[in-house]
């Protein structure tokens, strides 16, 4: 169903060697973590490959296609460059791969910023970015061994992680990171807080 050779084949010509090596390791941990979640192994492979297929695409073109995107988008992400590529993702495979799977879709549409009532395909996308064999940040090691032991507690600690970082770059924050951190904040407190 998830033609996996021939998305890497497409994705080889359209990314730079270090990127497309990425999208393999954020792959390879979508795997991991759908194995861990019992999710469909080959889909949440499928959407890891596919999260940044719009990561190298010139600034001009990713606005007309956030200009054609149907997604509703945040004035947030609008002033933020850096969160373009996902929005443009989910617009390119929906439009030109065809598509169809809406937590596919999704996964690429959110990998960057989250949101409340993430399917565990979204969140295993999400946290796989975050903790790809690539990724050498401060609590990488942290985060990605609460992501193979719950990854619910691993979404708290990544998006915690996410606003820090942000707001230590002076920049935006999505509504959809806090509705998302809201949502994870609770569940933490239900879990771990009693």
């Amino acid at each position: 169903m998830y033609n996996i050779d021939e998305t890497k084949k497409l994705l080889e010509k359209r990314l730079s060697r270090k990127r497309f090596v990425h999208s393999l390791n954020v792959a390879e941990q979508c795997r991991i973590l759908a194995e861990l979640n019992s999710e469909d192994v080959e889909k949440c492979t499928y959407a890891g490959l596919l999260h940044d297929i719009c990561k190298e695409v010139p600034w001009q073109d990713m606005k007309k296609m956030l200009i054609d995107a149907t997604f509703p988008i945040s004035r947030e992400e609008l002033c933020s460059k850096p969160l373009w590529h996902a929005i443009a993702g989910a617009w390119f495979i929906r439009t030109q791969l065809n598509v169809n799977d809406d937590d596919i879709i999704n996964a690429v549409r959110f990998h960057t910023v989250a949101r409340s009532g993430m399917t565990k395909v979204e969140e295993i996308v999400y946290m796989a970015d975050l903790i790809s064999v690539d990724r050498d940040y401060k609590d990488v090691k942290k985060i990605r061994r609460l992501a193979y032991s719950d990854l619910e507690l691993a979404m708290f600690e990544a998006i915690k992680f996410s606003i820090t970082d942000v707001i230590s770059k002076n920049s935006f924050i999505p509504h959809y990171t806090m509705e998302a951190y809201n949502q994870y904040a609770y569940i933490y407190k239900n879990k771990v807080i009693k």
